[in-house]
Order: structure tokens, then C-alpha cells, then sequence
């Protein structure tokens, strides 16, 4: 289905990815996708909200698959504009909805007035019910970048909501593939190296491999499906190298 330029695909039961794709520019000569990913339960849960200009993309295209005022839990990985630039315009079309976070992010968001609702905390490797769900949150600092980061895993369809990581150029990828995104999301590293390289860097992705995710939800690009924990692993051992 399509909203204007964009895209909505069911990439797992009841996860559907909206994905907008910008055209060819300076920073991305090929162009580019944001994707924010929908959980559609009890108590749904909208994962990325995009920046605050494409708002009106996104909120199109939620109200495809449900009214916005069902909308329970906003999360994003870290506090920066691709990853929570429409929150406050989400929250305020949405008012039932609270921040889902880990206490680091929490801290930041609240530093940038994001909302005045009080969100729920997730410690690390925390879990919450959306209904017949249960997303995790893990904390990454800095991985692959941003002091607060962290990354939400959902346990029945064994998706992990992948971030940064792995992120792919291009704006016509097919929402999901299964072929590997190692040598995609490497081109785009070598040219734009956008980790942190902190000293846990390699070791916390390893832990997301350990999940042994089905599903790898990334936030530019096509999502992955396969042995995700593999496909992390390899993405570890490049980064470790450097």
C-alpha cells in the first residue's frame, strides 16, 4: 500500500513497516528510506516516528492500519531527528500514548521537552505487554552512536527493531529480503562512517546476535529475514576490525 511516497508492508504477524524514501541528494547520492515500524496488539506501539516534516506521511499511513488515538507506546532508539523528530506531533494526535524507553533515553528526552507525560522506564533488558506481545529493551550506548541508545526486541515474532545498524542506501529496497546486508550496509559505512567505535561496541552487538533474532527491522533499508544472529556476528567481527 502506498500513502503519497509512502510505503506500508506487513513484514511479520501483525508489524507492518512504513517507510518513506527521499530522492538522491549530496549526503546520499543513490538516496534513502526512513522506516518506523507499527505493532498492532492490545496496546499498540509505534517504533521511530520519523521527522517532524514527514508527520503527516506517517500519520496517513498509521490510520491505514488503525485509528491514532489506539496508538499506546512511542519508542525510538535514541534522541535524534530521524529517530523522534514528530514525537510531540504523535503524542498530541495520540492521546493515550506514553514513551517507552530505557532510563538514559528518558533523561535526554525530557532535556528536549519531548512530552510531559511521564513514560514508562525499561531497565535494562526489561520487558513490557502490549497484549499477545512482549517487547525487551536492551541498553547500547553508543552503539552505533548516541550516549542513550538502546534497541527493543520483540519476543514472539523474534524481531529485533534494529536502529542504525545495518543501514542501507537506496529508496526502492523491497521491505524485506533475505539476502544478506552485510556488503550494503558496509558500502554505506566505508563512505559515511556513522559508529562511535566505543570500546563495548562489537561486544553489544554480539549480545543482540545472542537473541537469535528471526527478523532484523532496520531503520534505513530493507529489514532481513533469516538467521539474524548470524548476520550480526558478521556485522561484530567487521566492526571489531575497524
Amino acid at each position: 500500500m502506498r500513502i503519497a511516497d509512502t510505503r506500508v508492508d506487513e513484514i511479520a504477524e501483525d508489524i507492518y513497516r512504513i517507510s518513506t524514501p527521499v530522492p538522491p541528494g549530496a549526503l546520499h547520492p543513490h538516496g534513502f528510506s526512513y522506516n518506523q515500524f507499527l505493532i498492532v496488539d492490545e496496546e499498540p506501539l509505534l517504533h521511530h516516528t520519523g521527522m517532524r516534516s514527514m508527520f503527516p506521511l506517517v500519520r496517513r499511513a498509521i490510520e491505514t492500519i488503525l485509528p491514532l488515538a489506539r496508538l499506546r507506546w512511542l519508542s525510538f532508539g535514541h534522541v535524534e531527528a530521524d529517530e523522534c523528530g514528530a514525537f510531540a506531533a504523535l503524542a498530541a494526535a495520540a492521546p493515550n500514548a506514553r514513551h517507552l524507553c530505557g532510563q538514559m533515553q528518558a533523561v535526554l528526552a525530557e532535556v528536549n521537552a519531548l512530552t510531559d507525560r511521564p513514560p514508562e522506564l525499561l531497565g535494562d533488558g526489561g520487558c513490557r505487554t502490549l497484549g499477545k506481545r512482549r517487547v525487551c529493551w536492551l541498553d547500547a550506548p553508543h552503539v552505533p552512536h548516541a550516549w542513550d541508545n538502546g534497541f527493543l526486541f520483540e519476543t514472539t515474532t523474534r524481531t529485533l527493531f534494529a536502529g542504525d545498524l545495518l543501514s542501507q542506501e537506496g529508496a526502492g529496497d523491497p521491505p524485506v529480503t533475505e539476502q544478506c546486508l552485510l556488503a550494503a550496509s558496509e558500502a554505506l559505512r566505508r563512505r559515511i562512517d556513522y559508529f562511535s567505535h566505543a570500546p563495548g561496541t562489537r561486544a553489544a552487538i554480539e549480545r543482540l546476535a545472542a537473541l537469535r533474532p528471526e527478523l532484523v527491522a532496520c531503520m534505513h533499508g530493507s529489514a532481513f529475514r533469516g538467521d539474524g544472529g548470524r548476520l550480526l556476528r558478521g556485522l561484530a567481527e567487521r566492526v571489531g576490525r575497524g
